[in-house]
């Protein structure tokens, strides 16, 4: 199976493809006599694997830790655990982050007088990370 059609079947493009080869997530591809990189139903499957790792937002240096794991039948299931542990710690950061973001944006907008007075606790906020004038 060429590039194209590995791409299309593991819904990894294939410039990804190439990127994770490039930086070893993926064992170089096998090539034909012309030259074009060839995959087989492994190579399939580590890229829906890793597709499907970054869908939970997994970093390339935790993909590169669960493939590794993956692929060692001894491995301690414990040792998952952690990866996926550590990553829910953070994703649950990345909500608290998220969340006074909105809360900030929310606050300045409803402070906001959105008429023709050039006044703007939004555009102030931006400017100097300080409430402005318009903001009462």
């Amino acid at each position: 199976m060429n590039i194209g059609e590995a791409a299309a079947a593991s819904g990894v493009t294939a410039k990804m493809i190439r990127h994770y080869e490039s930086i070893g997530l993926i064992k170089e591809a096998g090539r034909t006599g012309s030259g074009y990189r060839t995959y087989g139903p492994k190579d399939l499957a580590t890229l829906a694997f890793i597709r499907r790792s970054r869908d939970l937002g997994f970093s390339i240096a935790q993909i590169r830790d669960l493939l590794t794991l993956w692929q060692d039948r001894g491995r301690a299931s414990a040792d998952v655990k952690r990866i996926a542990g550590e990553h829910i710690e953070e994703l649950t950061a990345k909500m608290r982050q998220l969340q006074e973001m909105v809360q900030t944006l929310q606050h300045l907008s409803a402070h906001c007088h959105g008429d023709d007075r050039p006044d703007c606790p939004i555009l102030e906020r931006l400017a100097t990370g300080e409430e402005g004038k318009g903001c009462h």
